[in-house]
């Protein structure tokens, strides 16, 4: 039987199970972050200072540290050889702030030592938005006109969304591996600090593994779903 993905079918647990997934991993980030956030470190650096020790330890000079506004809208850019930090990392010097910009460094490192994932991840970031900006119209019209093609054509390329997502994965859980390691042993944090950014890095990571999961399920709902229609023609 095929359920139509506008009324209630089975395949809406996928759904609220990547939602659920999504939120727990955003409510423990949140709590995470809150309480580091409130722990000064002893060296009382800021995180661009971090960030900027952190990169001339690697030999890297070619990288910018600046402020964007925004909360938790932290990035390394690598068209501007940037590492970007928001209100609450740039100039705070709690655990979080630190981690969350040594993390940020961590990417810039990647890209200096050309990291085979940050690369494909790059590479896949046009097709990834394509994909995501294109296939649900298609899906949805191939639905309604009975356009199997179109249908197909537009799983494919929300897969390349989740694919993205997956290459996404290694990325961060190596960038922060690396801001962790290089936190320790140039006496960034010390003892127990080293733990609780271990921590803060963990929870964010964490995010991206309940997008992935999400993403899956998604595509695993729309390869059931139109899966069984094909069947029935």
């Amino acid at each position: 039987m095929f359920y139509s993905p506008f009324y209630f079918d089975p395949t809406y647990v996928l759904i609220l199970i990547g939602v659920a997934l999504s939120l727990a991993a955003s409510a423990r980030l949140n709590a995470t972050y809150a309480t580091y956030s409130g722990i000064r470190s002893r060296c009382g650096m800021t995180g661009a200072q971090a960030a900027e020790q952190l990169l001339h330890s690697q030999g890297i000079y070619d990288v910018t540290v600046r402020h964007v506004s925004g909360r938790l809208t932290d990035h390394y850019d690598p068209r501007t050889k940037t590492v970007n930090l928001s209100d609450a990392v740039y100039g705070a010097t709690s655990i979080a702030a630190i981690g969350v910009a040594a993390h940020e460094c961590g990417h810039a490192m990647q890209d200096a030592q050309e990291y085979a994932p940050l690369r494909l991840r790059a590479a896949l970031v046009p097709a990834a938005n394509f994909g995501a900006q294109i296939s649900w119209p298609l899906i949805l019209i191939g639905f309604f006109i009975g356009g199997g093609i179109l249908v197909n054509v537009g799983i494919l390329l929300f897969s390349l969304s989740v694919l993205f997502q997956l290459v996404t994965l290694p990325v961060e859980y190596n960038a922060s591996h690396r801001a962790v390691r290089l936190l320790d042993s140039i006496g960034i944090l010390q003892g127990q600090e080293v733990g609780q950014a271990r921590k803060v890095l963990g929870a964010a990571a964490l995010t991206y593994v309940a997008a992935a999961a999400a993403s899956i399920l998604q595509l695993l709902r729309l390869l059931i779903l139109f899966g069984n229609r094909d069947r029935e023609n």
